[in-house]
């Protein structure tokens, strides 16, 4: 029953997926050019293999998927991500598990 709580491994996940889009896109968020897509969408199919490996790996009950979306929401945002673009981010991590 306490498994159904521990939410450790996915807000592991969230933080470090996060820290990954960060240091690929740094410098870069607030440009919305074409080579800027391009880039971001090379790294979100990086995110999407590695959320569809996690989701295989770990059963995600709604507590856990909301507290792993709100530790990449966070982790964008002291981040220095623009707000719009992590909440699109995190709708689109969501979706995906």
């Amino acid at each position: 029953m306490f498994k159904w709580f521990a939410t450790a491994p996915a807000q592991q996940f969230a933080q470090e997926q996060a820290d990954f889009i960060l240091s690929q896109l740094r410098g870069s968020m607030d440009k919305r050019d074409a080579k800027f897509t391009a880039k971001a969408e090379k790294v979100l199919v990086r995110v999407d293999r590695n959320a569809r490996d996690f989701r295989t790996r770990e059963r995600l009950n709604f507590y856990k998927k909301a507290r792993l979306a709100n530790a990449f929401l966070w982790k964008l945002k002291d981040g220095g991500c623009p707000p719009e673009y992590a909440k699109q981010l995190t709708e689109w991590l969501t979706f995906r598990l």
